[in-house]
């Protein structure tokens, strides 16, 4: 007699199959019964509250708040130019020749700022005294009109 040509994981295969079809139909069947046909447009309805939080009741008029349109605010808001000293003091703490670019260090606000040899109205060393002005540049302030003090 022929031995059969199932094997043990093809039996286990198809019963896991047989098995996922069967609970895919009661599913099925479970979303029907409990479906929400037939509902009035009320019942389907949810509200948020003063809070924020989804409700079923609606929200009481008398809490209800009176907001301008012009006063909502799309996107960010514009930057607005922060005044600067138009001349700074400092100190230079950096400068290449051969490249033609250093740094000053601020006296006032202790913050390092880029000079360019293209900026500057006489030559400069380090550890000059200056006077300068500075400009917004690429990649943060520059300065400009530098000047030995």
């Amino acid at each position: 007699m022929g031995r059969s040509t199932e094997t043990f994981s093809k039996k286990e295969k198809e019963k896991a199959r047989l098995k996922k079809a069967k609970e895919k139909k009661e599913k099925a069947e479970e979303r029907k019964a409990n479906s929400g046909k037939g509902q009035t447009l009320e019942d389907m309805m949810a509200y948020i509250d003063e809070h924020g939080n989804i409700t079923s009741t609606p929200p009481d008029p008398s809490r209800k708040i009176k907001i301008n349109s012009e006063d909502i605010q799309i996107g960010t808001a514009k930057r607005e130019d922060i005044p600067h000293d138009t001349v700074r003091n400092g100190v230079v703490s950096f400068f290449n020749e051969a490249k033609g670019y250093g740094f000053i260090r601020d006296l006032q606000t202790e913050e390092s700022i880029f000079v360019h040899i293209n900026a500057l109205t006489e030559p400069l060393k380090e550890n000059n005294l200056v006077t300068f002005e500075t400009e917004q540049g690429q990649k943060g302030l520059s300065a400009i009109n530098v000047k030995k003090k």
